[in-house]
């Protein structure tokens, strides 16, 4: 979201320390404000060997998940906001049914416990730490306890489930969301809107 949308694959390019591609998907619905398609993801996978890391802020994602998929996504990530119980476990299916990995998202606003009919399956999940929807927004200490808690329970049942958060990561923050027990962190200006991206990455992974 923070890259140059003119100028992708040379973005991508600069930040290739990195361990994943986040890609921020907005539909003008579920969040107030529009981003990327299955086209432009079409052409990333093109353009980049990266993983994909494809972030769902759309509602009803079990439409398009596949889709995505198809597309080159190696990971899609739906909220569990976005739709029906049984709709976000479709979606869930269609994301495994493509052999790629899965992941549900909580707002802010959603309690921990909300991504618990589908931990057990998920290859991650991703715990925001601004509302989403923009970019540059200022990191929300207050959803450090969340980050515990849903860290607890994947370490209570022996799961293999990534971690991640998003939203006001940089390198003072980084420390706060690693102590809370994320392992994947996603920085989108913290890097963007530095001259040397291979430096910005370093400093949040060294953090």
């Amino acid at each position: 979201l923070s890259a140059d949308f003119a100028y992708l694959a040379r973005d991508i390019q600069a930040i290739s320390t990195a361990d994943y591609v986040h890609v921020d998907v907005m539909d003008g619905m579920f969040v107030s404000n529009i981003s990327i398609g299955v086209p432009v993801v079409k052409s990333l996978r093109k353009a980049t060997d990266m993983f994909l890391d494809v972030h769902l802020m759309i509602e009803k994602p079990v439409r398009y998940a596949r889709r995505f998929c198809d597309a080159g996504a190696d990971l899609v990530t739906v909220h569990a906001e976005a739709d029906t119980p049984e709709n976000i476990t479709a979606a869930i299916a269609e994301i495994k049914a493509a052999g790629k990995m899965a992941a549900v998202a909580l707002k802010p606003a959603t309690a921990a416990e909300a991504v618990l009919p589908w931990l057990d399956t998920l290859d991650m999940v991703l715990v925001m730490t601004v509302e989403p929807g923009f970019g540059g927004q200022k990191f929300m200490a207050d959803m450090l306890p969340k980050i515990e808690t849903i860290r607890a329970w994947i370490t209570e049942r022996g799961l293999s489930c990534a971690l991640e958060c998003d939203g006001g990561i940089d390198a003072n923050t980084a420390p706060l969301v690693k102590a809370a027990g994320c392992d994947v962190l996603v920085a989108g200006s913290a890097v963007f809107g530095r001259v040397d991206r291979a430096a910005a990455v370093s400093s949040i992974r060294n953090a």
